[in-house]
């Protein structure tokens, strides 16, 4: 007998993706913020977002923060961002989530490194020296494996929960 497809995730699973991609953000954003206070050269992806908030401000016709007010909305507006797009490693099969981890955290690093100078952010806080750069890869590479991570846990916790036998729908 042929089975029909699976149905699609329950939009509450969907809700639940925020989760692994939340733990990814915060790992990547606790790497950025302690190696600035450590490392002589770290990428200073914190500026460039500080540079794009500001530059997205004044767009739409406000006056931005200064100082350490703008530092904590950047961090705020990272965890936000980085959360969401990490959240794409738990929606999906749940086959490969390691894998998919792994390739949106090199695209985002990629992403990080390549987009500033060509949206006028500058270049020198995410490749300041080839180092800086294949720091910030790689740091967006461990982002995306930590959500991956948290994904796998979020998916053995469901499959505990879940009844046996075949879902009624």
């Amino acid at each position: 007998m042929i089975e029909p497809p699976a149905p699609p995730a329950p939009p509450r699973l969907v809700f639940r993706a925020l989760g692994p991609g939340l733990v990814g953000a915060t790992a990547l954003t606790l790497v950025h913020e302690g190696a600035r206070r450590v490392l002589k050269h770290p990428p200073r992806m914190d500026v460039l977002g500080m540079r794009a908030l500001e530059k997205g401000i004044r767009f739409f016709g406000g006056v931005p923060a200064k100082g350490r007010q703008l530092h904590r909305q950047t961090l705020a507006g990272d965890l936000l961002s980085n959360g969401l797009f990490f959240s794409l490693v738990a929606v999906g099969r749940p086959q490969r989530p390691y894998l998919r981890g792994a390739v949106l955290g090199l695209l985002a690093g990629l992403g990080a490194v390549v987009l500033p100078p060509r949206m006028g952010l500058g270049k020198a806080p995410s490749r300041a020296r080839p180092s800086t750069a294949w720091l910030t890869v790689a740091w967006y590479t461990l982002g995306g494996l930590a959500a991956a991570r948290a994904t796998k846990r979020l998916l053995a916790r469901r499959d505990i929960t879940l009844p046996l036998g075949r879902p009624v729908g």
